[in-house]
């Protein structure tokens, strides 16, 4: 309200700080039916009071009248602007008011009726004020009734404190109940990886000694007394552990009712505890607290510090296995490799045994370079002349050859010739004969 009165102007101020009177006397009960009293000032005597109500009484009538006009002519005076000032500023206020309410009556649904009973008589809350006593007879428009009491700064944050002291416990025994719950699950989830891991095992230990055996042995009778055994076995053994089960959860109820004993000593020892006590337990407990967050803080360092290593140790893993990869690769290489030599050596080898030869005739080539002797001019004169000479005679026999086998042709046709007049000569000569013996017939 005091803000929103500096930046009205001064028309609308006086209206502001009627506006906040009537707020606050609403805040108290309004009409004049209660009574809001400054933090301080302590018990009145009932005669004063019910004297100073009368007056009041008789002047409250006027006054209201008088304020209601002036409230008019007030607001018809502000402009649009400073009327959504003036209900954005009320609105603001409602809602303090109705977050005080709320909280007054979650503290007061957390009284006991005892509590309740004190509260009225000022018992918890020290409140400085007490019902006021009844005292002249009031106006005829009121019923008579105790007056309101309205807490002062002090006691409100009296009230607020507590109220937020409650709201820590109800939060921290709900974190208690959530720790609890988490470890009741994280027990239960061990539980279950414990059982599926012996559960595995059974299976791999029945697979290993029983189903391979009867698979291997069908409709034998060895195989069936090894499954009846086998299960004999294991209900002994579930038996054994059964036992020991039942022991350990004596030995654990035996330490529980031992350490709830304890508690209750130390509970009773605690009621005689002074003040100082509680101090030392108090710096104690804050000594501890430090020492928790440096262990949390030490425990996510070490986690930090394990991812860390993980991320390293996969990282050389991912290294060895590509260096097995390729040690692997280099051992292929190397046998290839050294194949491929051997086969050089033995192309080699070959190689020289050739190049010997090679060399052999190139010596002997060479020595007979050496050894040869140019013949004389003449000489290939005449050889050139008997080469001519040859040739020559190699024509003329040549052309003889073509005439001797032109004329072995022509002969040939010729006989080819007599050859088929011979033959059909053959063939008439017996037609005539049969001919002339016909005619004779």
């Amino acid at each position: 309200m005091e803000a929103l009165g500096e930046r009205a102007p001064s028309t609308a101020r006086p209206l502001l700080r009627l506006l906040g009177a009537e707020g606050r006397l609403a805040s108290c009960g309004g009409q004049g039916e209660a009574v809001c009293w400054p933090a301080g000032m302590g018990r009145v005597s009932g005669t004063v009071l019910a004297d100073e109500e009368s007056e009041r009484d008789s002047v409250h009538t006027g006054e209201s009248h008088e304020g209601a006009e002036e409230l008019q002519v007030e607001l018809a005076q502000l402009s649009t602007e400073q009327l959504l000032a003036l209900v954005e500023e009320n609105s603001h206020t409602n809602a303090m008011f109705k977050v005080e309410t709320e909280m007054f009556e979650k503290f007061f649904t957390r009284l006991e009726p005892k509590d309740v009973v004190g509260e009225r008589h000022g018992s918890s809350l020290d409140l400085g004020q007490t019902p006021y006593p009844r005292g002249r007879r009031k106006s005829k428009s009121r019923i008579t009734t105790d007056r309101v009491i309205c807490l002062t700064v002090e006691q409100k944050c009296d009230l607020v404190q507590r109220e937020l002291e409650e709201t820590k416990e109800d939060l921290q025994l709900m974190k208690e109940n959530s720790e609890r719950n988490l470890q009741n699950y994280l027990a239960i989830l061990e539980e279950a990886d414990i059982r599926l891991v012996e559960i595995k095992r059974a299976m791999m230990e029945f697979d290993k000694d029983i189903v391979k055996t009867i698979t291997k042995k069908k409709g034998s009778v060895i195989a069936s007394d090894k499954v009846l055994r086998y299960m004999e076995d294991q209900i002994r053994s579930r038996d054994v552990m059964k036992e020991k089960i039942h022991l350990k959860n004596d030995s654990l109820k035996v330490q529980k009712k031992k350490m709830q004993m304890q508690l209750k000593q130390k509970e009773e020892l605690g009621e005689a505890l002074h003040e100082v006590d509680f101090q030392q337990l108090k710096i104690e407990n804050a000594q501890f607290l430090e020492k928790i967050d440096e262990r949390n803080q030490d425990l996510l360092q070490l986690k930090l510090t394990v991812g860390n290593t993980l991320q390293i140790l996969n990282f050389y893993k991912r290294k060895l296995h590509y260096a097995t990869a390729m040690a692997t690769y280099l051992v292929k290489d190397i046998a290839q490799r050294k194949e491929s030599l051997e086969k050089i050596a033995r192309e080699a080898v070959l190689v020289e045994e050739e190049r010997v030869k090679a060399e052999t005739l190139n010596k002997k080539l060479r020595r007979q370079l050496a050894e040869y002797k140019v013949p004389p001019v003449l000489n290939y004169v005449h050889e050139k002349v008997a080469v001519h000479d040859l040739e020559n005679s190699l024509r003329i026999w040549e052309r003889k050859v073509e005439i001797v086998e032109m004329a072995l042709k022509s002969y040939r046709n010729v006989w080819h010739k007599a050859k088929m007049a011979s033959h059909q000569l053959q063939v008439l000569l017996p037609e005539q004969e049969r001919r002339k013996a016909t005619e004779g017939l």
